[in-house]
């Protein structure tokens, strides 16, 4: 195969992640649902809340199956089974129970096993842009609602909340399935043509590629989990209140808040593309070190700001951080632990994800109701991310594990442990590795 291919392949991923992503606009179809059928906003609200769970348990599963079967088959059961869910909410009618399965059980399904192919195979189809590759996939990802939001409240005003279920279940099936049949690896051994691995990238990568109990044995992943969790929950958090808190900081109206929602929602697409192409210069550990800090500054200040262009501003700067860690995340893992069991170790890590995301939000609803203020939860995420900064610190890849031969044989092109030593040793490393 060409390495040309590549670029389709990557392509491919992208307009699959973005067709993904439309979960992101589920706001539009809040106040809809709760006019038309007289549910709550939080019952509403459940919906989204089931799928990104669901997403996170599926995607651990979705990378095991593609280690077996290989991503395309992953990725067209995902991608169908997405495309199913959005559709089927359709019949959801003074039926709440229906959209919690159609749209959140059986749509987080094929939310989860879709995510993870795009990210599983472009890493190791990109060895030498690993950081940018990923970040540009799931940027896809958080790109999908501002082509989906806009779109979709069109055709709420014009045909109904439950048909816009229908016509975009449809479309999302189209798209999927049609950028799911060009998710493919490429063949053993193959490297990018004239490409070697510079020293930087041989110093954080590992030498060889582990399983998922081997790299659950080592502490580096749960470090990697943690610094995922502390970053989404830094960012998820002003997600979670971005309208109420710029009301409140800016005594802007609804209407001026709701912009500023949109301007700002634009960072957590860019942080993906953006950081991840930065960590490709500087290393994935310093990239999180920088957003820690920079999050520390803006999250100690943002009570004080009374400016709506410069709340925006801030607020932008910390989604686009919030971003950054689901762009850099998957080369980081993969640097760590190898490309060749991306899809289950990095699925696992995903978990972070739905904690955060309860962890997060929590945590600023809660101290707003009990001071009156997001003064203090402001201070204290700010702390956190102080106290986070000293993490990326203290990582570094796995090194034990090898055994005597392969702890000391140099990478091969491709950044990874020459294939034969490999498989001389996968199952050596798990005994030894511990």
């Amino acid at each position: 195969m060409r390495s040309a291919n590549r670029w389709v392949i990557a392509t491919a991923g992208v307009f699959f992640q973005t067709a993904l992503g439309a979960v992101y606009a589920w706001s539009v179809f809040r106040i809809p649902l709760a006019r038309q059928f007289g549910w709550s906003i939080p019952e509403v609200t459940l919906t989204f809340t089931i799928s990104i769970f669901v997403l996170g348990i599926a995607a651990f599963f979705g990378g095991l199956w593609l280690n077996r079967r290989g991503p395309r088959i992953v990725a067209l059961t995902g991608g169908a089974l997405y495309g199913l869910g959005v559709f089927l909410a359709s019949f959801s009618d003074h039926k709440l129970w229906w959209l919690y399965l159609s749209y959140g059980v059986i749509g987080g399904i094929g939310l989860g096993l879709g995510y993870i192919v795009p990210v599983a195979v472009l890493v190791k189809w990109f060895p030498d842009r690993r950081g940018l590759i990923t970040g540009i996939a799931v940027g896809g990802f958080g790109a999908g609602a501002l082509i989906t939001a806009p779109v979709a409240t069109r055709l709420i005003q014009s045909v109904g909340v439950l048909h816009t279920f229908a016509y975009l279940g449809i479309v999302f099936l189209i798209v999927t399935v049609i950028c799911a049949a060009f998710m493919q690896n490429p063949p053993e051994g193959w490297k990018p043509e004239g490409w070697t691995p510079t020293a930087t990238e041989v110093s954080q990568r590992a030498k060889r590629d582990y399983t998922l109990p081997e790299a659950l044995a080592r502490w580096q992943w749960w470090a990697l989990w943690l610094l995922l969790f502390l970053n989404t929950s830094a960012g998820i958090s002003v997600i979670s209140q971005e309208a109420p808190l710029f009301q409140e900081l800016a005594r802007v109206s609804a209407v001026v808040a709701a912009g500023m929602v949109g301007i700002v929602s634009l960072g957590n697409a860019l942080g993906r593309v953006f950081w991840a192409w930065v960590s490709d210069a500087i290393t994935r550990k310093a990239t999180f070190f920088v957003m820690f800090l920079l999050q520390v500054v803006l999250f100690w200040f943002l009570p004080s700001i009374s400016s709506a262009g410069a709340l925006t501003a801030v607020a932008f700067i910390i989604l686009l951080c919030y971003g950054g860690g689901f762009g850099t995340m998957p080369a980081f893992t993969a640097d760590y632990f190898g490309a060749r069991n991306v899809g289950p170790i990095y699925g696992l890590m995903l978990t972070a994800w739905g904690f955060a995301s309860a962890f997060g939000p929590l945590l600023i609803a809660y101290m707003r109701q009990a001071t009156g203020t997001y003064r203090g939860a402001l201070h204290m995420i700010a702390g956190v991310m102080l106290i986070s900064a000293v993490v990326p610190l203290l990582v570094s890849p796995p090194r034990s594990g090898a055994s005597p031969q392969t702890r000391d044989a140099p990478l091969d092109s491709s950044g990874q442990m020459p294939t034969s030593l490999y498989a001389k040793n996968a199952g050596a490393g798990g005994a030894r590795g511990r």
